[in-house]
């Protein structure tokens, strides 16, 4: 009996040690651990816009979901991406394209997780304001002569309207330095977003409370770059500018993974 006390004694000592070890090796990994970087586009993309950011995030050890934005309700797309983050375990970075910065906005405020919004080309709407308003309150924007309407019926049963990019004035309008062969591709596979969720008003936004930072693209047919200042300031934003199109995460995806790093650095 007492052989059998001191081998247990004996173990004791000799796992203890490699257990608090790696305890000690869990939670450094944990303390050291990177926030994951939720990426949302807006209209007339798809999740594959963020391909080129995708691959340098990962590559600097970032978790990284592109998530896949309904664009058909500002309410409900925020709603559904509110659940996304909901699913993600410790903080989040936030970064939304175009439309996808109203959705942020919406979709950040109350959820505790996420520390740092990115807006890129995008909107930051005040309470009530809507992208149609934001995108016309200065000069510049020539998206509503490139745009094709078509009719559809909704997912309540109701009538509506999905706007395209006429697939002939997609890469001027929309990605005018993206090589030829990708932008055709991309005026191809576009996903439409309808009219009513561009002119909905937004709900209070997350970028009262949480930092932000803005990348603005000075060659931009869709969102003036004025617009994008405009907003920029009144958020109180990190502002960093860009000689690019509106298209600028396929374009210039060294500087959108770049202010995505900038917000998440501070993030632990």
């Amino acid at each position: 009996m007492a052989m059998v006390t001191v081998a247990a004694s004996v173990l004791a000592v000799s796992v203890s040690p490699a257990s608090a070890e790696r305890e000690d090796s869990t939670s450094l990994t944990s303390s050291k651990r990177k926030p994951t970087v939720v990426l949302v586009h807006g209209a007339f993309a798809d999740s594959s816009s963020w391909n080129g950011v995708v691959a340098r995030l990962r590559r600097e050890g970032y978790p990284v979901v592109a998530a896949a934005n309904p664009l058909r309700g500002l309410s409900s797309d925020s709603a559904y991406l509110k659940e996304v983050l909901a699913g993600i375990e410790g903080p989040v970075v936030l970064a939304g394209h175009s439309y996808g910065g109203s959705v942020i906005s919406n979709a950040s405020s109350g959820a505790r997780n996420v520390k740092a919004l990115v807006y890129i080309a995008a909107f930051l709407p005040e309470r009530g304001e809507s992208a149609v308003e934001l995108s016309g309150k200065f000069p510049g924007s020539t998206l509503g002569e490139a745009l094709r309407p078509v009719p559809v019926t909704l997912p309540n049963g109701t009538a509506g309207t999905d706007l395209y990019i006429e697939q002939g004035k997609f890469r001027n309008q929309f990605a005018a330095d993206v090589a030829k062969g990708t932008a055709d591709v991309m005026a191809v596979t576009q996903r439409p977003v309808t009219s009513a969720a561009l002119e909905e008003g937004a709900s209070e936004p997350g970028w009262k409370t949480i930092p932000s930072w803005v990348l603005v693209t000075e060659q931009d047919r869709n969102i003036p770059p004025e617009a994008q200042r405009y907003m920029a300031e009144r958020a109180g934003a990190h502002m960093v500018s860009v000689r690019a199109s509106h298209a600028v995460s396929v374009s210039r995806p060294d500087e959108v993974a770049r202010v995505i790093e900038s917000a998440a650095r501070p993030v632990r």
